[in-house]
């Protein structure tokens, strides 16, 4: 079984990603900063981080650059998720994937599916 990371202060996306990406098959984490999300990881690896940009504590720039420097951690692909366009990005945050907020769940599925090298359902 898969395990994703879902970070996002956001209550209500976190609960709606987890229950379908539960549904579909993976093990979710949550975290609601970047900072929480290290934690995340320091109990348990994921295989794909969904991270919203715009957080509390840690930003997702900050923890994708938290992220990138680790040896240990720079391989787990990274899915951005922002209402801003990728183009507005700083150059030094470069996610293996962007979804521009709102998304489609069609659209979330195929892009985990992508980034985990096979369909949605693990």
């Amino acid at each position: 079984m898969k395990t994703l990371l879902v970070v996002d202060d956001e209550v209500g996306i976190t609960e709606a990603l987890n229950d379908l990406l539960s549904e579909e098959g993976f093990h979710v984490l949550v975290a609601s900063n970047g900072k929480e999300a290290l934690e995340r990881i320091a109990g348990r690896r994921p295989d794909l981080i969904l991270l919203d940009y715009m957080l509390p504590v840690m930003d997702g720039r900050e923890l994708l650059n938290a992220l990138q420097s680790d040896s240990m951690l720079r391989d787990i692909p990274v899915l951005m998720m922002s209402a801003i366009p990728r183009s507005s990005l700083p150059r030094d945050c470069q996610p293996r994937a962007f979804l521009r907020k709102p998304f489609t769940i069609d659209r979330l599925l195929l892009e985990v599916g992508r980034l985990l090298g096979g369909p949605a359902k693990p």
